[in-house]
């Protein structure tokens, strides 16, 4: 049988949607929903289940609700004593950069954000599985298949892959870079652009000005993206059939494109500007924290209690600022496991460079060979009863020891 995650198997179906297990038309095979009535595989399923196995595109976003699909089934893996296969993928926005807020599981555990992770990971699927396998203590039987010829600093277009669209607004990998700056509108009244050709990629509702938002937001210098100015109507979703003004989001820098802070920069400037227009949505249920309260997963950020400086300190000790983790992880609210990673990262890097430049190995090498010169001439001084040769004989040896 196949599992679905939301959007169905096909990614044809809108966000939010709850799925009904069916049978698939295509190939006749049972699709059973883990996205609806039951979120993880059942005993009566798992019963008879040998392996369960992912292969599924992620979209390097704390938000994104495949990665929990994933948890819950190795839970279930766990709870049933069955094998769990994760066939790696790509992250598609590359591994290099981690960015974010650490999440309060004690507030604000939902499906958008069950693990105290920062929005921009920075991790693959199988990095994502042994992380809630092990340090989230989930404990199945993982297996992680790797992939071939992938390296951290890889955009997806870098693997010559073909992008076969995850869900129905991530139509492009371009999508997935802008998701982390402007998913957090959806919990809000502010359109994210779904409805649109360019979802994620436009911001904007029917009480913003187009061109006034532009200049002030372009006035931030942020790194990496320019705001155009963009006027559009949604067919569906927030706004349908209503002129829209705002802005269109251009990453013109991958590398330097900070998508958090962005993210940041844009919330705080329109619910400050906008403040008599711009609102937070209702919870699906009264009296649980809303989805933008889930995905701001913060009361710094869901309050806008501190300034926005404040807010980028956050960041910038994360990355700038020589601080312990539990300095930044204590003090500024950033997840030590991200920190972690970081350092991961760097080690790795340290090793992708040692095989390709083979440094250690030469050092090494070059060691073993100066203590075999070495005993060599310490034989040699012991056998000659020439002084002047054995006072050569000392120098040359005082001068290899300084080369070990």
């Amino acid at each position: 049988g196949l599992f679905s995650p939301e959007h169905g198997v096909r990614a044809s179906i809108q966000a939010g949607v709850h799925l009904d297990t069916y049978i698939d038309e295509d190939t006749g095979i049972t699709v059973y929903s883990l996205y609806g009535k039951n979120k993880r595989p059942t005993k009566e399923v798992m019963d008879n289940v040998d392996v369960l196995t992912i292969d599924i595109q992620d979209n390097g976003s704390r938000y994104y609700t495949f990665i929990y699909t994933m948890a819950y089934c190795m839970m279930a893996c766990a709870e049933y004593d069955k094998e769990f296969v994760v066939f790696d993928r790509p992250n598609p926005v590359n591994c290099e950069k981690v960015e974010g807020n650490k999440l309060d599981v004690e507030k604000y555990r939902s499906f958008v954000g069950y693990y105290p992770m920062p929005q921009r990971h920075g991790l693959t699927m199988g990095e994502l599985a042994l992380l809630f396998n092990k340090e989230y203590g989930i404990n199945c039987k993982l297996h992680v298949i790797p992939m071939l010829n992938w390296t951290r600093d890889m955009d997806f277009e870098d693997t010559g892959l073909p992008w076969v669209i995850p869900t129905p607004n991530l139509p492009t990998n371009a999508t997935s870079y802008v998701y982390n700056a402007t998913c957090i509108f959806e919990g809000t009244n502010v359109s994210e652009g779904r409805g649109t050709t360019t979802p994620f990629e436009l911001v904007g509702a029917p009480w913003i000005k187009s061109e006034e938002l532009s200049r002030d937001l372009n006035a931030y210098n942020l790194p990496g993206v320019f705001f155009r100015p963009q006027y559009y109507t949604p067919t569906f979703a927030k706004y349908a059939g209503e002129l829209c003004g705002g802005v269109y989001v251009h990453i013109t820098d991958r590398k330097t494109f900070e998508a958090v802070k962005t993210s940041w920069v844009m919330l705080y400037h329109i619910r400050t500007k906008y403040a008599d227009n711009f609102k937070i949505n209702k919870p699906y249920v009264e009296g649980r924290p809303t989805l933008f309260h889930f995905e701001a997963g913060h009361d710094t950020i869901i309050d806008n209690s501190v300034s926005l400086e404040e807010q980028f300190k956050l960041l910038d000790d994360y990355y700038n600022n020589d601080l312990s983790l539990s300095e930044i992880g204590e003090n500024d609210n950033i997840t030590r496991q991200a920190v972690r990673d970081i350092i991961k990262k760097g080690e790795k890097k340290l090793f992708e460079y040692e095989e390709k430049l083979l440094f250690m190995k030469r050092t090494l090498n070059q060691e073993e060979k100066i203590a075999e010169v070495l005993s060599e001439l310490t034989k040699i001084q012991k056998e000659s009863s020439d002084k002047q040769v054995a006072k050569i004989l000392e120098c040359i040896k005082k001068e290899l020891n300084c080369l070990v």
